[in-house]
């Protein structure tokens, strides 16, 4: 058989009813942090059937703890699998590839506010719906139909692939981290998440905080004689937003980031505080999220933070003889970018992957700097390896009626062969 593109993209056209069944199964699965149990047997379940090697094992923080890129967790007891599908080539003759998406799922919000049951996917107008349909099952998906289409020709890849299904992307990204730890090294990485078909050029880290204020409590008929501690949120959330825009000044952006006027967001994700209405509250916690540029030192954005707040307080006539308590969880995530890897692999891996998005969508593959994070920080930072972050389009991610479309999970699937084949190279089943 002539093993051409257009041969390899109709191997892909041909199973691409049944990656669509795939993926709305995964769908099904509501693998919020902590349940991602069932959508991992599933994953398991199909890479045995299709010949992997599969390793199966749970996330221990006391394994990677110590690690470069541990972020601390909230619950480190949570039910956290990760699966590893292998691929061994009998020749080697390629370079091996390691081939990563998450099946965790962030939560759904209010129910009601859904068009549908968010983990019922439906499909409409050549969109399919629902919860982690767009992040990052469909990656998944496309990973893994991408490797079936080339088994079909009778093909597989002349190198080592590693199909890796982690957990706790959406948190800590310690799933990933976890495979590094479990010895799992390849030459290139591609991660498919959801960036319209563009190559993620640089991603910005992350930093989660928690800032906890204790109050003075009194009826709420003798307030002025109490200290509300919700209300002494407001002044410490209002100097954050100040640092913030400090922080995105021109001077300070990295530059894949130049023209970005705002690529580091502070997000004030969650409050907690009180406990009667009737009474002034005495305690009050808020969570926060704030970004940070490749190549910048967490602990020195730490500091800031913590300045930040000290100054602020201070200047409180109640916070000032009660500093607030900054504490950190989930995210510690450095920024990565892509462009700054001036090794001949990160070039080589980049052009192939571009040959194969401009022989599927006819266009030249464009370039983006994103303002979130990926677990490709953990392979091009740790490991040494050039990690392409490239998946199909999707709407409305972490929101409401998350939906994908299947038309670029089929572009997405076919660049993804035609990659595996021109970096990889094949060999005979």
């Amino acid at each position: 058989m002539d093993l051409t593109p257009a041969t390899i993209r109709s191997a892909v056209d041909r199973l691409f009813d049944e990656e669509v069944d795939f993926l709305a199964e995964l769908v099904r699965h509501p693998s919020l942090r902590g349940a991602e149990r069932s959508a991992q047997d599933f994953i398991a379940g199909e890479l045995e059937e299709r010949g992997f090697a599969v390793d199966r094992w749970d996330v221990r923080t006391e394994d990677i703890a110590g690690l470069p890129g541990y972020s601390p967790v909230e619950s480190p007891d949570a039910d956290a699998p990760n699966v590893v599908g292998a691929l061994r080539s009998r020749s080697g003759s390629g370079r091996s590839l390691i081939l990563n998406g998450h099946v965790d799922v962030v939560p759904t919000g209010p129910r009601d506010m859904w068009a549908h049951d968010p983990f019922s996917p439906e499909i409409s107008d050549g969109w399919l719906s629902g919860r982690g349909g767009g992040d990052m099952k469909a990656g998944l998906a496309s990973n893994l139909f991408a490797l079936a289409a080339l088994r079909s020709l009778g093909q597989q890849p002349a190198a080592d692939v590693f199909y890796q299904s982690v957990v706790e992307e959406e948190c800590t990204g310690n799933g990933a981290l976890a495979c590094l730890q479990r010895g799992y090294r390849a030459d290139a990485a591609l991660i498919s998440e959801p960036f319209s078909e563009h190559l993620v050029s640089a991603q910005v880290g992350v930093l989660w905080f928690q800032v906890h204020l204790r109050g003075r409590p009194t009826h709420v008929a003798y307030a002025g004689s109490g200290a509300n501690a919700i209300e002494a949120a407001f002044p410490l959330v209002a100097a954050l937003h100040e640092l913030e825009a400090q922080r995105n000044a021109p001077e300070r952006r990295h530059p894949e980031f130049a023209e970005h006027t705002h690529a580091l967001n502070l997000n004030i994700g969650k409050i907690v505080g009180g406990d009667w209405a009737s009474s002034v509250p005495a305690w009050c916690t808020f969570e926060a999220r704030m970004g940070v540029f490749p190549g910048e030192d967490l602990s020195e954005l730490r500091a800031a933070i913590e300045e930040t707040i000290r100054s602020a307080a201070a200047e409180h006539p109640f916070l000032a003889g009660s500093l607030p308590e900054i504490t950190y969880f989930g995210f510690a995530a450095e920024g990565y970018a892509l462009a700054d890897d001036r090794r001949p692999a990160a070039a080589e891996a980049t052009s192939a992957l571009a040959a194969a998005h401009q022989e599927v969508a006819g266009e030249p593959l464009e370039h983006e700097a994103i303002t979130a994070t990926t677990d490709a920080r953990f392979f091009g930072l740790y490991a040494r390896t050039p990690a392409l972050v490239y998946g199909p389009r999707a709407e409305s991610i972490h929101g409401f009626d998350e939906r994908v479309d299947l038309e670029s999970v089929r572009r997405v699937t076919q660049a993804t062969a035609l990659f595996i084949a021109d970096w990889c190279g094949l060999e005979g089943i």
